[in-house]
């Protein structure tokens, strides 16, 4: 338990470590907060600071969620008193913490970004084809709705559904933090949710990666 306890501060403190707050701490340039959607993930780094600084954004946040559930979590951390049923929970227990650092982080005054990179990123710590299955669910959501959100919220739900069914082992730990990493998503997007609902919600006006154009 002691092991599990220790994983998850590291874990929390290196989600802390937010890729558009660290650029603006190293460049001295605008805090994202203040700008656009106000959110700090690499969303609102693309269409307020451009490409080029939103894909370093994606690539940190990215890396930490996956440090966080490929090398943190299977780690034997000495004299912590691991045992092997509370190591089943390793992924579960430092893939959402990795989250909440980035959500909550403890060195930009508790506000962070949405999360949602950063659950890509512990995906891919722990199961490559599921991170295929989320891949296609966000793209075939953005490329119909152009909801950004929407389909980081579907795109979750979607991984959720996916390893319940799936034979991954340990299965209760995954399917507990697929669950878990959902709802936190969706909460961290609830604004979004309120503004679909009210049809105020932006669009995407372009699929970047296809250079796809759409309407307002």
């Amino acid at each position: 338990m002691m092991e599990l306890l220790v994983k998850a501060l590291l874990a929390y403190l290196l989600g802390s470590l937010v890729g558009s707050l660290l650029l603006r701490r190293l460049t001295g340039g605008v805090d994202i907060r203040t700008v656009g959607s106000g959110n700090a993930g690499a969303t609102n780094a693309m269409r307020t600071m451009g490409r080029k600084v939103a894909i370093i954004v994606l690539v940190i946040d990215l890396a930490k969620g996956w440090i966080a559930t490929r090398y943190l979590a299977p780690w034997s951390i000495p004299g912590a008193g691991g045992s092997a049923p509370w190591q089943d929970w390793s992924v579960t227990v430092c893939g959402i913490a990795v989250m909440l650092g980035h959500v909550y982080p403890l060195w930009y005054g508790f506000r962070g970004g949405k999360g949602f990179a950063t659950l890509v990123g512990a995906v891919l710590g722990f199961s490559a084809l599921q991170l295929l299955h989320m891949i296609v669910v966000w793209l075939v959501v953005v490329i119909l709705t152009g909801y950004v959100g929407l389909a980081s919220i579907l795109s979750a739900a979607g991984l959720a559904v996916a390893v319940a069914a799936s034979h991954m082992t340990p299965h209760t730990p995954l399917v507990t933090f697929a669950v878990l990493a959902t709802l936190l998503v969706a909460f961290t997007h609830r604004s979004n949710i309120q503004r679909m609902l009210a049809g105020t919600e932006s669009r995407a006006r372009k699929i970047w990666l296809f250079g796809l154009r759409r309407g307002p």
